[in-house]
């Protein structure tokens, strides 16, 4: 078992830093924008209370904060990798990389909606919020509680849809597991390419000792 070094600790610290400041400061520069947009443009959003406000930004935040973080610290560990598991990832890379190309362009966009189908659907449910709440708001006959009361059936209404969707997805992508179901064999093949290395040395070592006799 190999433990980590005082440098990779202090490189992983410093990755997930960079990930955390990354991650801050690009859904701050969407969502403080939007907020000020929002607040001269809607009077609905304009009323809301400033915690309300602020606790929308938070929500889109945290979570960038979270996952952007997360995903540099990912990044330095398989960085830091050696010996047989670098060498199976490299080839399980090259594998996804073969079967990517040897898919048609619907296959390529069936294959991307069902690894991004989390992403498709919060960015249309907040499209389509979006696009409802300027309809509602822009409606010359209705007073602005009536305006916020129809905006608010909107947002459950595709709320709703929402999870519809997401459930169907979901069970596609589990019946799509099950029928391509495989066993998992990494630990046989990390196995596999330590006994390589370890054949390899083993080898040079019984190449040198005659060298070294002999000299």
């Amino acid at each position: 078992m190999k433990f980590a070094t005082e440098e990779e600790l202090a490189g992983h610290h410093a990755a997930t830093v960079r990930g955390a400041i990354e991650g801050t400061l690009g859904s701050l520069a969407v969502t403080l924008p939007a907020t000020w947009y929002l607040n001269r443009r809607w009077p609905a959003f304009r009323a809301l209370p400033p915690q309300l406000k602020a606790l929308g930004i938070v929500l889109i935040v945290a979570p960038c904060y979270a996952i952007q973080t997360e995903r540099r610290g990912v990044e330095y560990d398989e960085s830091t990798w050696t010996g047989a598991a670098k060498a199976m990832l490299d080839d399980n890379e090259r594998k996804e990389e073969s079967r990517w190309e040897s898919l048609t362009n619907s296959q390529k966009m069936k294959d991307w909606a069902m690894r991004n189908q989390y992403k498709i659907i919060l960015g249309s449910w907040a499209a389509s919020m979006a696009i409802a709440g300027t309809i509602v708001m822009r409606n010359r006959y209705q007073s602005t509680p009536q305006k916020i009361v129809q905006a608010r059936m909107w947002a459950q209404g595709l709320t709703i849809g929402v999870l519809i969707a997401a459930g169907v997805l979901t069970q596609t992508q589990r019946q799509q597991a099950h029928d391509n179901r495989s066993v998992d064999h990494s630990w046989a093949a990390i196995l596999e390419e330590q006994q390589k290395e370890e054949q390899e040395i083993q080898l040079h070592l019984t190449q040198a000792k005659p060298q070294t006799q002999s000299a």
